[in-house]
């Protein structure tokens, strides 16, 4: 059996996600992050919460876009491994436990069906076409967990038929890749993480944020690589805890997501 592994976004993408080196977390929120896309839960335990679009000007950190309801994982969240929020006391996510990562992540790729982003966005933005051969793994057991992968369809490995990424599914059209666990990745660890196309505005996800499609597309256009966007998940009271150490936008600036 033959695949080809893709290279991991981090070297796709070094210069928009702004990766800290492989296996250390930062301390702070990097000064050249200029654009952050921040989603606040109520607790732990809350499945849904809200999402906005924040840019760092001279003046400081602002809000760019409303509000928008966003699912989250079915069961809560969970600390992750990005950034920020590594080695955090509390629960850890894992593979299989229907947790969204907490913390704050790089943005890796965008994939979808289109050949092409969607109209408006910076084409300097890493994208993939998915295809038939295309595959997330999934199972902690594989060498390649948590990794993007393109198989050899006329001799696919066993695991295929479980791990390939969908196709015609509108869920997917558009996915955004959070870098949870990616740096390098720890088996078990949690995987695929994404922000993508709800099903349904009461359909929760077993780790992904979700949104209304025409508010995802309005987000990948709104990415700029030259800003270093990143991704900030917290339950509020975390986030109230925590943002001034990691110089997160100041809890008034982020408030109204927590309404």
């Amino acid at each position: 059996m033959i695949f080809l592994r893709e290279l991991p976004a981090f070297f796709c993408a070094v210069a928009f996600a702004g990766v800290p080196a492989a296996g250390f977390a930062a301390a702070t929120l990097p000064a050249d992050v200029t654009q952050l896309v921040i989603a606040i839960a109520p607790d732990w335990d809350a499945p849904r919460g809200k999402l906005a679009r924040f840019e760092r000007s001279a003046d400081g950190w602002r809000a760019v876009s409303v509000s928008i309801p966003v699912q989250l994982g079915r069961n809560g969240l969970a600390w992750g491994r990005g950034v920020l929020g590594m080695g955090e006391p509390g629960r850890q996510k894992v593979e299989g436990d229907l947790r969204a990562p907490a913390g704050v992540f790089a943005i890796g790729k965008v994939f979808g069906y289109a050949a092409a982003l969607p109209a408006g966005a910076d084409v300097a933005l890493p994208y993939h076409q998915v295809t038939p051969a295309d595959a997330w793994i999934e199972d902690p057991a594989l060498p390649d967990y948590n990794r993007h992968v393109v198989v050899d369809l006329t001799n696919p490995p066993p695991w295929f038929a479980r791990e390939r990424m969908h196709l015609d599914d509108p869920a997917f059209r558009w996915r955004v890749e959070i870098r949870h666990n990616a740096d390098p990745p720890e088996p078990g660890a949690g995987s695929a993480i994404f922000l993508h196309v709800r099903r349904g505005a009461n359909r929760l996800t077993a780790g992904c944020t979700t949104m209304a499609g025409d508010e995802l597309v309005a987000l990948i256009t709104w990415l700029r690589v030259e800003r270093r966007p990143h991704y900030v998940l917290l339950p509020w009271g975390e986030y109230q805890r925590r943002a001034e150490t990691w110089q997160l936008p100041a809890v008034e600036v982020v408030a109204f997501l927590a309404r």
